[in-house]
């Protein structure tokens, strides 16, 4: 099983690393990839706040004709920190399957354990035709560093009807867990309610401006967050 997942984790940072030297080797002949960054109010992650106050969300990443790799993270100034890996495979124009590493850089890299781990991999599926999408997302391992249950699973449907987007997600595991008894169940955690606007700054130039009432009727919360992105 260890064995197993350092084989995952190097597969992941392996193929980003050598994309990303590939796509820097192009860069003057046009390559397809595109760095950027969020800024937001607060990082709400599947109707859960990860952090504490405003995060900077930096993004890289390389775009094929089927195979999307990148690097996605989180920072704020309470000191949280999140960077993630993924890849993603277009199957077809609706539909994609893909894999992510979560890990928290708190935690020691090289922890693969179940007991302290500091990965947890996620399969995930998404459908997005006309104007509906569904995502589907399974958690592979228990990795208890990064508080992982191993068997994890998400769900989210969405119906956007430009500026407006509406979403209600479901999950059990780290999603839904008691952080005081360590139990949960499968329950709807993320219901929103988005909009978004993009604001002219040049004849050439816009920022994409969003914001989102998110409530988790799991754990009785309601978050109201904004945020803008440069270089999308």
């Amino acid at each position: 099983m260890r064995k197993r997942k350092k084989l995952i984790a190097g597969l992941i940072a392996t193929t980003v690393f050598t994309s990303f030297i590939s796509v820097y080797s192009q860069q003057e002949s046009g390559s397809k990839f595109t760095a950027g960054a969020d800024f937001y109010s607060s990082y709400i992650w599947r109707g859960t706040q990860l952090g504490d106050g405003p995060a900077i969300q930096p993004s890289a990443k390389y775009t094929g004709d089927i195979v999307t790799v990148g690097a996605w993270g989180s920072f704020d100034f309470s000191g949280f920190q999140e960077t993630d890996l993924y890849l993603s495979f277009a199957v077809t124009s609706w539909l994609s399957l893909g894999l992510t590493d979560y890990y928290l850089p708190e935690l020691q890299y090289n922890d693969f354990s179940q007991s302290s781990g500091s990965h947890a991999y996620e399969i995930n599926a998404g459908f997005s035709k006309w104007n509906f999408s569904f995502q589907a997302n399974y958690i592979i391992n228990e990795a208890g560093g990064i508080g992982s249950h191993g068997g994890d699973k998400y769900f989210q449907a969405g119906y956007n009807i430009n500026p407006v987007s509406l979403f209600i997600g479901a999950g059990d595991g780290w999603h839904t867990a008691n952080p005081e008894t360590g139990e949960d169940s499968f329950a709807v955690c993320n219901l929103g309610l988005g909009i978004t606007k993009s604001i002219k700054i040049t004849d050439s130039f816009s920022i994409p401006v969003n914001g989102q009432l998110i409530y988790n009727p799991d754990k009785e919360q309601m978050f109201l967050v904004a945020g803008f992105s440069l270089f999308p």
